[in-house]
């Protein structure tokens, strides 16, 4: 907006030309924005931030002695109205003089300071003399609106006159010798430790020859304990072996004697059993046609015999074709032989008759057939 200005976060906004509350020449405006009417009122910025100021000073101590003195001091404006006014009158138009004025008072303050001293206070209690110069700088940086937020005092020595370096040298000695006596020490610790290492290395090379030697015995023992036990183990191996073969064997005949048995003994026996059945039925049929041909007439048997009677006598006369036969009484003598032959034929009837248990109460047992008279040659 136009007229309206705000300031940054660290800085005071400095507005003039009106009235402003108490004493103040202008206005301090911090934090926040204001509107400035304009060609009515004038606006400057101061910084609040934090500046630095270096000090590079000589300084004569109690004893005469000259010492180069080097410090740092921060500081910045106050944050009060009172500090930011006073600041504000005295550096708004060339703010880093603050650095230079803060610089020459806090040269003052250290001369001041260091001229009570020793260089032995100085150098053993450099905090100490910060602390005095900023406490007698204090109120001067007050008046002009200016706060000290630290002092840091960098270096002290004595240029060329060595005496800092001769105020140390006892003590530079005595740490000298200190350092000596701990060297030495050191380095019989050193030793020692080293004697130790040595002997621990040595008795711990015994002990690991020892147990090399235990580790070897055993392993010895244990290969001649494996060296005899591997024969035994083998042989017991073996009869194992051999023992389940054997079971094995025992298995495998059993298995065959039920082979066999299935295979060979259960058929013969089946087949003997169906042979001997076959036998027995055979025997009861033969019985039962005995029976049959017993209990009934023999009609059809004689009838049979009787069919047959005519081959019986043609193969009588096939067996004498062959014969050399001479026939003395011409005609008569052939039909005397085949009386013969039809004799012969009712012979062959009357006994296969006979053999079969029949007996024909008509016939004549005492009648004998003539034989013919054969004259072989």
């Amino acid at each position: 907006m136009f007229g309206y200005r705000v300031p940054a976060p660290d800085e005071a906004m400095l507005i003039s030309g009106g009235r402003s509350k108490g004493d103040a020449p202008f206005r301090v405006v911090t934090g926040h924005g204001a509107f400035v009417a304009p060609f009515f009122r004038k606006v400057r910025f101061l910084t609040l931030a934090m500046c630095e100021a270096e000090v590079a000073e000589t300084c004569v101590t109690q004893q005469g002695l000259s010492l180069n003195v080097r410090a740092v001091i921060a500081f910045k404006v106050g944050n009060d109205t009172e500090s930011i006014v006073s600041a504000g009158q005295r550096f708004l138009s060339d703010q880093d003089q603050m650095s230079v004025l803060t610089g020459r008072i806090f040269a003052g303050h250290l001369r001041s300071i260091i001229g009570s001293m020793t260089v032995e206070q100085i150098i053993k209690e450099r905090q100490k003399l910060a602390t005095e110069v900023l406490d007698g700088s204090k109120q001067e940086m007050v008046k002009i609106g200016l706060t000290v937020d630290a002092l840091q005092i960098q270096s002290i020595d004595d240029g060329a006159l060595g005496y800092i370096i001769a105020m140390s040298a006892p003590h530079n000695a005595a740490i000298q010798k200190q350092a000596q006596i701990a060297q030495a020490r050191a380095d019989q610790e050193s030793a020692e430790a080293e004697q130790e290492s040595r002997r621990n290395q040595a008795q711990f090379a015994r002990q690991t020859a020892i147990v090399q030697a235990q580790y070897k015995a055993e392993v010895d023992k244990a290969q001649a304990e494996a060296a005899q036990a591997g024969p035994l183990a083998q042989a017991q191996a073996q009869r194992e072996v051999l023992a389940m073969q054997t079971e094995l064997a025992q298995r495998a005949a059993e298995l065959r004697e039920q082979e066999l048995v299935s295979e060979v003994v259960k058929p013969a026996e089946a087949e003997a059993e169906r042979v001997r059945i076959l036998a027995l039925a055979e025997a009861e049929k033969m019985k039962i046609q005995a029976e049959a041909a017993a209990s009934h007439n023999r009609v059809a048997l004689d009838r049979l015999l009787i069919d047959q009677l005519p081959e019986i006598v043609k193969q009588a006369a096939l067996g004498l074709s062959g014969a050399n036969v001479t026939v003395l009484n011409g005609a008569d003598g052939l039909s005397e032989i085949a009386s013969g032959l039809v004799g012969q034929g009712l012979t062959i009837y009357d006994a296969l008759r006979s053999g079969l248990g029949q007996h024909d109460p008509t016939e004549n047992t005492s009648e004998t057939d003539p034989q013919p008279e054969l004259d072989a040659q």
